[in-house]
């Protein structure tokens, strides 16, 4: 089974790797700055390709915040 990929489910996805409720992570956070590391990327790159998504590790890494990493994922859809 496919995961949809909303805005809401990116937010979701990236707050749980942060310990996180979805409405406790600003979308225009720095997301390395609240603690997300390359383990936590990996995981994510790996559910969002799973749903689909042409996503890789470094396309994340070269953006910081939840709302820049919709935008890529968004348009790759």
């Amino acid at each position: 089974m496919s995961e949809v990929l909303s805005f809401a489910a990116v937010r979701a996805a990236v707050a749980h790797e942060l310990y996180l409720r979805p409405d406790e992570l600003d979308p225009e956070a720095d997301l390395f700055a609240a603690g997300l590391d390359s383990v936590r990327v990996l995981t994510l790159v790996e559910r969002w390709r799973a749903a689909g998504a042409q996503v890789g590790f470094m396309d994340l890494i070269e953006r910081a915040t939840v709302r820049e990493w919709w935008e890529l994922l968004h348009v790759d859809r």
